[in-house]
């Protein structure tokens, strides 16, 4: 196997959150109290949010859904993640986010496991998110047509 792409996630109550939302896990290490390694083999997808706060509220908010890299391949430097990852949505901003976790929700709700969701549904969410416009929702017809597709096309 290649080397797997590995994501730090931090806790520190009420200043920073790092976690996965979704995704296959394929190893993980304890760094300590705070911090974890999680690992994910090339190929599979996840989300990953990330929070910091101050005194006065959040500071910043942001998801990444990336796709695990093969050692070797070319991959999009994001903080935490080594040695990176393709991109299939990166967002920033607390209402941009929230209704990304909202949709993540609504995946779920259908019991797809939002890792298997087609990756071109992530690739074009951002253009779906204005405020006066309700996304394209994942439906399990599209999930349906995406394996298939993925079954023919090996």
């Amino acid at each position: 196997m290649s080397d797997p792409t590995e994501v730090e996630v931090l806790w520190l109550d009420k200043r920073i959150e790092n976690r996965i939302r979704f995704g296959r896990i394929a190893g993980e290490r304890n760094l300590d109290r705070h911090r974890r390694v999680l690992s994910f083999a090339p190929g599979s997808i996840f989300g990953f949010v990330r929070w910091t706060s101050n005194d006065f509220g959040t500071v910043i908010s942001r998801i990444d859904i990336l796709r695990a890299v093969a050692s070797g391949h070319r991959c999009s430097t994001v903080p935490y993640v080594t040695p990176g990852g393709e991109i299939l949505l990166r967002l920033s901003g607390w209402p941009k986010v929230e209704r990304v976790l909202q949709m993540i929700d609504a995946v779920e709700a259908l019991g797809i496991d939002p890792a298997d969701v087609a990756p071109d549904h992530w690739h074009h969410v951002h253009n779906r998110l204005s405020v006066n416009e309700n996304p394209r929702p994942y439906t399990k017809a599209r999930h349906q047509a995406w394996l298939h597709r993925q079954k023919v096309m090996r």
